[in-house]
């Protein structure tokens, strides 16, 4: 259990340097209170021990700033929980949540069934297998049934997500029409950024999947093994590639 969740105290401690953090300098330990959910002088204590530990230093009466260290200190502890909370919503929870998939057998309710991922999408399979779930309804084959009690691991090999830039419309015409039609032949999802980029799709006798969120939609393919193709312009393809990376996706860009 990481520190902040370890007692009380620890957490009023963080709490409080959280709040010295974003009210810095002229803090009002009134505040801090009526924030914490302690009494003022609690606050100073806490203040006069932050300080004692080089996590705060003072600079006049009613006036504070939390040092390199305690900024180092708050970064670790939020991490720590952050790492906690996913823990129990992927580990924990997850293994109790319900969620829904194509039955691709017929199957009754309670029974242990494998599971898979195809074209993007959970399927249940009669029997056991490296990843398992229990049904919680029953479905003929092809109709949707619910899932609950997941162990093991999927067997996924994630997709890669090829970027293409296209220049905004006060550079030009698009030039490489031919490239993005080859790129897109065998993408599952394609997506656009940018006008000029859904013109330039067209053009390549292209429709796209969706002209919005071009970047969170090719991600969310890539995480369910799906490849895909997102045609963006240059002003828009940093929003892009910063979605690929927070969702820790494989990917190319290409001009």
């Amino acid at each position: 259990m990481v520190d902040v969740l370890e007692n009380k105290r620890a957490a009023t401690r963080f709490r409080v340097l959280v709040e010295i953090a974003e009210r810095q300098p002229a803090v009002s330990q009134g505040e801090i209170a009526e924030a914490v959910g302690v009494t003022s002088q609690a606050v100073s204590e806490y203040i006069r021990e932050l300080v004692d530990d080089g996590l705060v230093e003072k600079e006049g009466r009613s006036r504070y700033r939390v040092t390199k260290e305690g900024v180092d200190w708050v970064f670790q502890s939020a991490t720590d929980v952050r790492r906690f909370a996913d823990h129990v919503t992927d580990d924990v929870l997850g293994s109790v949540q319900e969620d829904a998939a194509i039955a691709t057998a017929d199957l009754s309710e309670g029974e242990t069934v494998t599971l898979s991922l195809a074209d993007g999408l959970l399927h249940a399979h009669p029997g056991g297998g490296d990843a398992t779930g229990v049904t919680t309804t029953s479905a003929a084959e092809g109709e949707v049934v619910g899932v609950t009690g997941f162990e093991g691991v999927i067997d996924l090999d994630p997709g890669h997500v090829s970027v293409i830039q296209v220049p905004p419309v006060r550079s030009g015409p698009v030039e490489n029409i031919d490239e993005i039609a080859a790129a897109c032949a065998d993408a599952t999802i394609v997506t656009a950024a940018g006008v000029e980029a859904v013109v330039a799709l067209r053009d390549a006798e292209v429709e796209p999947t969706t002209h919005f969120a071009a970047g969170e939609v090719a991600a969310a393919a890539a995480s369910r093994g799906l490849d895909a193709v997102v045609v963006a312009t240059q002003d828009t393809v940093g929003r892009v590639t910063d979605a690929l990376r927070d969702a820790s996706v494989d990917y190319d860009v290409t001009q």
